[in-house]
């Protein structure tokens, strides 16, 4: 049970992923995290990480590659993983081809429209970094965490100049994507537009549990 889950920012990837992790006993692997865990650790891919973040330079996709190959060799993926951000790139999906996992790759299908009103109304706790919308998720009391009381806030890159930057940048990276593992045969569409226990409920009957 391997998956990559592709679609825009705001599609609802992270959140399924979450749930997927949970009914499904597999790890949610983002690339970001795995970054952050290995500077933290300070390991060797850390130190490169890092010495290439501070000096203001990208990660190169042999990198990122090697970072997501050494994630996918610990115990906790045995039974699958759901890869939550990476590939972004058709170089970075053409090199993963190049390990030969099997994978199935699920796109997220969802408006700009929705989009744009998902993420400019997310709000974020400060203290344990919980997901909630003004909008369709409000908190109970207007500007508090629900689960520790702390205080929400709008993230950088959900303010709408920001929104509109991200969603550009998926269009022309990763969107050719779908085209790519579509020709491979590899791909699921699911309608992501909808509250995310309907899109579970869609996911365990595409890909029921082993």
């Amino acid at each position: 049970m391997n998956f990559i889950f592709l679609g825009p920012p705001g599609a609802g990837k992270g959140t399924l992923a979450a749930q997927v992790s949970e009914e499904y006993g597999i790890p949610q692997i983002s690339t970001g995290d795995i970054f952050r865990e290995n500077i933290k650790n300070q390991t060797e891919l850390g130190k490169k990480v890092k010495a290439i973040l501070d000096s203001g330079g990208l990660v190169s996709d042999e990198v990122v590659l090697e970072i997501v190959e050494d994630r996918l060799k610990k115990d906790d993926c045995k039974n699958g993983f759901i890869l939550d951000g990476f590939p972004r790139t058709i170089p970075q999906a053409e090199a993963f081809e190049k390990l030969g996992i099997d994978v199935k790759v699920v796109n997220f299908e969802v408006d700009n429209d929705l989009i744009i009103a998902r993420l400019s109304n997310r709000r974020v706790c400060k203290n344990c970094k919980a997901n909630y919308n003004v909008k369709f998720m409000p908190p109970k009391v207007e500007g508090k965490c629900d689960k520790c009381g702390g205080e929400l806030f709008t993230r950088e890159d959900d303010k709408l100049e920001s929104i509109t930057h991200r969603l550009e940048v998926y269009r022309k990276e990763t969107e050719p994507l779908i085209e790519f593992y579509k020709k491979l045969g590899k791909i699921t569409d699911i309608d992501s537009a909808r509250d995310s226990s309907l899109v579970l409920v869609d996911f365990k009957k595409l890909f029921p549990k082993k």
